[in-house]
């Protein structure tokens, strides 16, 4: 599938991050659900994301959070497990998933309970992104006054 966003490309700025995602997911094929997992969202600003991993310790797993990007890597053995099985259906081999965050979302918290990895995120927009109200007064706009002292200085 072809996914052609120059027309949006165009006419917004600030978007490309964006748009590079829609299209790199657009031409990566359908990747390995290995292992499956879960996205929820908690509160307004606040995600989950589970990953079933049984049969993995807390050692053989690693998260990175970079900018932007959060990646959960299983690694195991890929010798043959011991024994005389019948059939092997549970997986035992390393992986490797990654999660594309937003601006300003963070790991918060990761635990590994039951073969369940849970990862908790949270948006924490800094202070000076958030909106502010700005008191509105009263008077002249503040170059008028300032331009009225250099006349009354000057002469």
């Amino acid at each position: 599938m072809r996914l052609d966003l120059t027309p949006y490309r165009r006419s917004t700025i600030g978007f490309d991050r964006f748009f590079d995602l829609l299209e790199t997911s657009a031409k990566t094929p359908t990747a390995d659900n290995y292992p499956p997992f879960n996205l929820e969202r908690v509160a307004d600003d606040r995600y989950r994301i589970t990953l079933a991993v049984a049969g993995f310790t807390r050692d053989e797993i690693e998260i990175t959070a970079q900018q932007n990007l959060l990646l959960v890597t299983g690694r195991k053995d890929d010798r043959a497990p011991s024994g005389d099985f019948l059939h092997i259906g549970i997986a035992n081999r390393s992986f490797e998933r990654r999660f594309e965050l937003a601006d300003f979302v963070l790991v918060q918290d990761a635990r590994l309970n039951d073969g369940l990895l849970v990862v908790d995120l949270v948006r924490e927009i800094p202070e000076a992104m958030k909106p502010k109200t700005v008191a509105i007064k009263t008077g002249a706009p503040l170059a008028a006054v300032e331009s009225a002292k250099d006349e009354a200085q000057a002469a």
